[in-house]
């Protein structure tokens, strides 16, 4: 029996963190029992799968006390399954709490023993807190990819993530350049992977094509299955499945990031 795959996608918000995971997972839904958690507070990585939002866990739990798997679990394009933790009402509590909620009930509901082949966590990444460190500090998660553009804040955020991943000597397998069409862009997250210690494991190039499949609340992979945008999506996600390199990053102090994106303008 193949050992379940678990993957944390960590990156800036508004990246396109969600957009990756949700066509890494309908490509993988393929072939394997697909496991989908959303740990960002706006809810919205699973939307393109079920093709609505969900009840995120912390909404569920404010109604009532003893939840079931099917109050918080849906089943989305080619039976993904998909839950959102959610967060707090806005000004109040804090949303890396949430993430810690969620995972306890998951556990607590036994979501993990299921017969499942990937889980992927799509993670925040702007705030370093400790609940968004869950996947990663409590062994939910295995392996941990980040995806960026070539954008200073994109990098910045980045950076920080990596100064997470080796204080908790997690496995960091690549970085995902999701590209913004800035000059010079590959160049400069190649330079990034390499000066932290790890390699580029994916380019997602700028498409139309997202707006308009987002727009119908559905992937790339299902609308556009045999566009070239598709195929990138499961070239990534092919990429990591079988990726067996993984290091523990060596992130830049302020003052060497600063120096090292001034080496490209």
């Amino acid at each position: 029996m193949n050992k379940t795959k678990r993957i944390a996608i960590y990156g800036k918000g508004g990246i396109g963190k969600s957009t990756i995971v949700s066509n890494i997972a309908a490509a993988y839904s393929n072939e394997f029992q697909v496991l989908v958690i959303g740990c960002d507070p706006k809810a919205d990585t699973t939307r393109t799968l079920v093709g609505n939002r969900i009840p995120t866990i912390l909404d569920v739990i404010r109604e009532k006390k003893d939840i079931s798997s099917d109050e918080i679990l849906y089943s989305g394009f080619n039976q993904v399954k998909c839950v959102e933790s959610g967060g707090p009402e806005p000004g109040v509590g804090c949303a890396g709490r949430g993430v810690i909620v969620a995972m306890n009930l998951l556990e607590k509901l036994e979501t993990f023993s299921t017969d499942l082949d990937v889980i992927i966590y799509d993670v925040l990444g702007d705030v370093v807190c400790g609940g968004f460190a869950v996947p990663l500090r409590e062994d939910f998660a295995d392996e941990v990819y980040i995806v960026t553009s070539g954008e200073y804040m994109s990098l910045y955020a980045a950076n920080n993530i990596c100064k997470g991943i080796q204080k908790l000597k997690s496995n960091l397998g690549g970085i995902i350049c999701n590209c913004r069409g800035i000059e010079n862009e590959l160049e400069i997250v190649n330079a990034f992977a390499e000066r932290i210690g790890t390699k580029v494991i994916g380019v997602i190039p700028r498409s139309k094509l997202v707006q308009q499949s987002e727009i119908n609340a559905k992937t790339v992979i299902e609308q556009f299955s045999d566009s070239e945008q598709a195929e990138l999506y499961r070239e990534l996600a092919r990429n990591i499945y079988e990726n067996n390199d993984f290091t523990t990053p060596n992130p830049m102090d302020v003052e060497e990031f600063d120096s090292f994106i001034k080496e490209f303008i």
